[in-house]
């Protein structure tokens, strides 16, 4: 049966990283991996994806930088119509750099920054001094012309930072904020535990964040966590400066987690496999021994991933069950089922007693 494919595909081309950051969900390291995907091989999944008919490939890490053949990857895949971004660390990013990503067909670059100051920063990244680095590889994009938008992960050290946070991002330039919910899978479940928000902390987070997108020029986004779409829309969230209608590109909204879903989103680790999502390392194949298409429409796990009527408990119950079903991820992760109730969100109680209060109990 023909399923539509994912909007956006991340590719993680090497696990090889110059950084050894805390919550790295690929649990990268300084030197590639031995079954890493060859350039030919890679070639051959870009030929598949082209056909495919996705609206966005992503390539990340590790540090994709760190892979010689990067941008012939990326010049493959632009020859082929895959409209193509990074993700990187910005360390490795000087101007020259740029004009060369540039010209392989880079259309943009998301950069990791995960602190207000050097120290936070630092101390989740790994090394000292990259918050310095990164952000010459930002002034480096802005410069040249690359656009550019900030990555961060919200986590209780960051809590307390986010309006700067969000602020050096609206005033480096970057067109778009995406702030990350932590999720305790890959490195994170070893050094990030003591990080994760609790259910009143993500709540007080994602209600700042959703106020603070009226009066905020860039457009706000934040993975791994489906309800805040539905603090959107219950606080009928109007930006000041571009239309409401934009607020449909944030992830999840009306649509619930994207992992594995058709115009979601699935993810490629750099030896073949395939996830529903970076924060959902349930593996369902690997390109090497089918197709990316073959393993999206024939998983038995996508299938029932696919199946918001098999969710279970809170989740299942849900008013929201459709247009939220929770982080995936993070249930799996802290439950063992991919399909049990998201244990991070603060809705589902409310909503579980009283559907017809739906999103209107939050607060």
């Amino acid at each position: 049966m023909q399923i539509r494919p994912p909007f956006m595909v991340s590719y993680s081309i090497t696990q090889k990283c110059n950084l050894n950051c805390k919550h790295c969900y690929s649990g990268s390291v300084d030197q590639p991996a031995p079954d890493e995907l060859s350039t030919e091989e890679a070639f051959h999944l870009l030929d598949d994806l082209s056909g495919w008919g996705i609206g966005l490939l992503i390539i990340d890490g590790g540090e994709p930088l760190c892979r010689e053949d990067l941008l012939d990857v990326v010049k493959y895949a632009s020859s082929k119509g895959v409209r193509t971004t990074i993700g990187s660390n910005g360390t490795l990013i000087d101007e020259a750099m740029v004009r060369r990503m540039l010209e392989a067909g880079v259309m943009s670059v998301a950069i990791s920054v995960d602190g207000a100051d050097a120290q936070t920063h630092d101390s989740f990244r790994g090394v000292s001094g990259v918050f310095g680095q990164t952000f010459k590889g930002i002034e480096a994009c802005r410069n040249v012309g690359l656009p550019f938008q900030f990555n961060m992960v919200i986590r209780k050290e960051t809590l307390s930072q986010l309006g700067d946070m969000l602020r050096l991002a609206v005033d480096s330039g970057a067109d778009a904020a995406e702030f990350f919910d932590l999720v305790a899978a890959g490195r994170a479940k070893q050094e990030c535990q003591d990080q994760v928000l609790s259910l009143d902390e993500r709540k007080r987070a994602m209600e700042w964040l959703a106020q603070a997108q009226e009066d905020c020029p860039i457009i706000i986004r934040v993975p791994g966590c489906p309800m805040y779409p539905l603090l959107l829309q219950q606080k009928d969230i109007r930006p000041k400066h571009f239309p409401v209608k934009m607020l449909h590109r944030v992830p999840y909204y009306d649509r619930g987690c994207a992992a594995g879903m058709p115009m979601g989103y699935v993810m490629i680790q750099s030896n073949g496999d395939v996830n529903p999502c970076m924060l959902l390392q349930v593996k369902l194949g690997n390109v090497r021994e089918q197709g990316i298409v073959s393993v999206w429409e024939d998983s038995p796990v996508l299938a029932k991933l696919r199946q918001r009527e098999l969710l279970e408990g809170e989740c299942g119950d849900c008013s929201c069950r459709v247009n939220c079903s929770g982080c995936r991820g993070r249930a799996y992760e802290e439950t063992g089922d991919m399909m049990a109730a998201d244990p991070g969100c603060w809705l589902v109680p409310e909503l579980a007693k009283g559907r017809d209060r739906q999103v209107g109990s939050v607060g």
